[in-house]
């Protein structure tokens, strides 16, 4: 009699995931870096990296009152899906490099290898994008703040100062430090809680406001009443200037590709988590969009609010108190995790960056505690979002100011390794398995215009007249940031920088 083998399905599933390691090793080894991350991060978590840093829930909450009080409900709903198209394009165009590329450097490292003769460029998309993630997580903490100050303010009636509310800031600065700290497999674990947290959160967010509102608008007042409190007369140019909320909202989907490293078969799986978070949220997006312009009371009263955070009053007119207490609670866990996973991808560029002899201070930047994680670029983003949410107890503007900064550095990253697409074709010989064929250049024009429309159109004046209130300090902010950045190159980068430094060779 002959014995059947019995093939134990764990360990034939162990061989493959062996395999697939391998595989990603081997790639990463081919690009000149050793493997140093354990790659421990499936489809589900890199995803959950981009749907978190992305924030729909978040992002939309705290950016809605700028596409409300400038178009209305017309220029919210044709400037979401406008602009989640040309997000989506974007999304395609950095897949597609992501896929060649897969490394945690992401935007900076892609520059670098498409336009090695130019370390300039290489340089200033990684400074920049590196404190755009940090600027995007200084204002997601600072938005968890508002959201207790308002909360505080509708359960307790106690209007929490400026002081009071950076003081919140600061401390969910150094919670987000904290959690990184932890390591690898706390942050994975927490983005794929967080995609099911967005999705049920909107479901719950989507119900509570659609059964539980007693006057729904009419889809005439959703689909075509425009508002107008910027003082502007042109109507386009206020419906632009709301495209704001669209923007901040959806910047996010690269950030699978600063955990590359530390995902199986990444060349695969951060491209599609690049371009699936984008899709995703586009839909989910408008779904949360439209239950908030069907059940808005009224729209002066939002403006006219005195909670910390203008969407805290939609809900409380829409509800009343204990539900609105409920949206909030929903919206600010979603924020948590999002601010979290910015200072994730910071971290992470400050690490690559060191790497390459592009940030001083290498050894200690590349150094990773007993979780895996690069703790040096952990607490330099804290103590970077600590100084900055203090512009707060000067002026409340400084919120929205921050908001323009963190989208305007964003996109400008974006825009560097698109233009090198656009310009020089080219550039890249070799793609990986995500390509857009004859469809590469078109999507790459698409997204190049798009970017630098916007990164012109976020440094205009929102309001008029304009004064020292009302003015768009994003523009000051950037500049000065664009400054730094370029002190920077001639102090420490054009000495120390000639591009991505190889920590592996074939012998």
């Amino acid at each position: 009699m002959v014995k059947s083998e019995r093939r134990d399905p764990s360990a034939e599933e162990d061989k493959e995931e062996a395999r697939d390691v391998a595989l990603s090793d081997q790639r990463l080894q081919d690009l000149g870096y050793r493997a140093e991350f354990r790659r421990e991060m499936s489809l589900f978590g890199v995803l959950g990296i981009s749907f978190c840093a992305i924030g729909i829930l978040t992002g939309m909450s705290s950016a809605f009152q700028t596409g409300l009080f400038s178009g209305g409900p017309v220029g919210l709903f044709w400037g979401w899906n406008i602009c989640s198209f040309f997000m989506f394009l974007i999304a395609l165009s950095l897949a597609e490099i992501c896929s060649t590329y897969p490394t945690m450097g992401g935007l900076y490292f892609w520059v670098c290898k498409m336009k090695p003769d130019m370390p300039i460029l290489g340089f200033f998309t990684g400074w920049l994008y590196s404190m755009a993630m940090v600027l995007t997580g200084i204002s997601g903490n600072l938005s968890v703040a508002l959201y207790l100050a308002s909360m505080a303010e509708i359960g307790q009636g106690r209007t929490l100062t400026r002081v009071e509310i950076t003081a919140i800031a600061w401390a969910m600065n150094i919670f987000s430090g904290i959690i990184n700290t932890v390591g690898t497999k706390a942050i994975g674990r927490m983005s794929t809680f967080n995609v099911w947290w967005t999705l049920g959160g909107t479901f719950v967010l989507a119900i509570t406001l659609l059964v539980k509102t007693p006057v729904k608008n009419s889809p005439a007042f959703v689909f075509t009443n425009f508002q107008n409190f910027t003082g502007w007369e042109s109507r386009g140019f206020v419906v632009l200037l709301g495209f704001l909320q669209a923007v901040y909202t959806l910047e996010g989907c690269e950030t699978a590709a600063q955990v590359a490293e530390e995902a199986v078969r990444a060349e695969i799986l951060a491209p599609l988590a690049v371009v699936g978070s984008i899709a995703g949220s586009w839909l989910i997006g408008l779904a949360y969009m439209l239950s908030l312009l069907f059940t808005v009371q009224s729209i002066a009263s939002v403006q006219a609010t005195t909670f910390a955070i203008p969407i805290s009053q939609l809900f409380y007119d829409a509800v009343g108190p204990q539900l609105a207490q409920l949206c909030l609670v929903v919206v600010t866990l979603a924020q948590v995790m999002a601010a979290i996973t910015n200072f994730t991808a910071s971290s992470r560029l400050f690490y690559a960056l060191a790497r390459d002899n592009a940030f001083p201070l290498k050894k200690q930047f590349m150094t990773l505690n007993r979780f895996q994680a690069p703790y040096w670029g952990v607490w330099t983003s804290v103590l970077i979002g600590c100084i900055i949410s203090c512009a707060y107890i000067g002026s409340a503007v400084a919120f929205n100011a921050i908001l323009s900064s963190a989208a305007i550095s964003v996109m400008l990253s974006y825009l560097q390794p698109i233009v090198i697409r656009v310009f020089w074709p080219d550039s890249i010989e070799d793609f990986g398995p995500f390509c857009l064929g004859k469809w590469s250049w078109p999507v790459n024009f698409a997204s190049f215009s798009f970017c630098v429309f916007i990164c012109i159109l976020f440094v205009l004046p929102t309001a008029y007249p304009v004064n020292v209130l009302n003015m768009n300090y994003a523009i000051v902010a950037v500049g000065g940031l664009l400054v730094i950045i370029t002190i920077n190159w001639f102090w420490w980068g054009k000495h120390n920088f000639k591009g991505p430094v190889k920590t592996f060779t074939f012998k």
